[in-house]
């Protein structure tokens, strides 16, 4: 069970769209390939799982940003934390209905 909930937006600090479009996209694989539960939404992405594992994945989407050719990035990002045996609510707990 989730002990956290991460939501982030990550704008890459280029003026090309293109440009843009790739290094969110290298940034969405990587959170694939983590095996966490995640959404990927118009803003943002949620992604649940251990608080320290989505903190590592934090900092690694910035850097995945700045490696693909932003000099920075601005980072925007909700946590839901929550250390006790009910964890956190789940991505489906809380938007699933809206998504079948």
């Amino acid at each position: 069970m989730a002990n956290a909930s991460l939501s982030i937006q990550i704008l890459p600090q280029v003026s090309e769209k293109e440009k843009v479009i790739a290094i969110v996209d290298k940034i969405i694989d990587y959170i694939k390939s983590t095996g966490l539960e995640y959404m990927v939404c118009p803003y943002e992405t949620t992604i649940d799982g251990d608080f320290d594992t989505l903190m590592d994945v934090f900092a690694q989407c910035q850097r995945i940003c700045v490696d693909e050719g932003s000099p920075f990035c601005l980072t925007y990002a909700k946590i839901w934390y929550r250390p006790v045996s009910e964890g956190v609510w789940s991505i489906d707990d809380k938007v699933g209905k809206y998504h079948k």
